[in-house]
């Protein structure tokens, strides 16, 4: 399947938005409300409507980037947060990215790539880190959908992806997800090695 921005912006335009919990993710606020560093460089991959990106905005933190294939997607954070720096706003494909940040958020991403790219997301966000910097968030840890996303997987496989780069911190059973979630998400912290 050819994930491309005309099919991310077509589920914009027609608000074929599902994944979108129109609001932070319960875990990742919960982490987000613990940080202490608002100059942290924190980039949102595939962020599209980034509630996360907006909440960490609103918070003070200075430096949040969302990279989005979809100018449709980045428009609405825009309009819906017309504070946010509009150069923080990327319109570009992720593995294309050339910056380094703190911290990576992961809600949704992972899981709207196919599965193929899997282990070079791996890469990418290593590369896309300052030394002890983290990847943090959410991954389905349910088989979903082989022919389109969101795609699925399990622990076990994450673990494949991500041990040769990182130090796998924390990846367990989210207990505060969304009530339509609930279950069905695994929190992971890996720090770059």
């Amino acid at each position: 399947m050819n994930l491309t921005e005309a099919f991310w912006n077509n589920k914009y335009k027609n608000h074929d938005t599902r994944w979108d919990l129109g609001a932070v993710s319960p875990p990742l606020k919960s982490y987000i409300d613990q940080l202490t560093n608002t100059d942290l460089r924190i980039l949102i991959p595939g962020g599209g409507n980034s509630h996360e990106a907006e909440y960490l905005h609103r918070n003070g933190f200075k430096n949040v980037y969302v990279v989005d294939v979809s100018e449709i997607a980045l428009k609405n954070i825009k309009h819906r947060v017309p504070s946010f720096p509009e150069a923080h706003l990327i319109h570009k494909n992720f593995f294309e990215l050339d910056s380094v940040f703190d911290l990576i958020i992961e809600q949704t991403f992972f899981c709207a790539i196919t599965p193929n790219l899997r282990p070079e997301y791996a890469r990418k966000t290593k590369d896309l880190l300052a030394q002890k910097g983290k990847v943090v968030g959410l991954l389905f840890n349910v088989p979903l959908y082989e022919d389109h996303p969101p795609f699925g997987g399990n622990e076990a496989e994450y673990h494949s992806y991500f041990k040769d780069h990182f130090n796998i911190q924390s990846m367990e059973a989210a207990y505060n997800s969304h009530e339509s979630r609930i279950g069905r998400e695994l929190f992971f912290k890996i720090q770059k090695q």
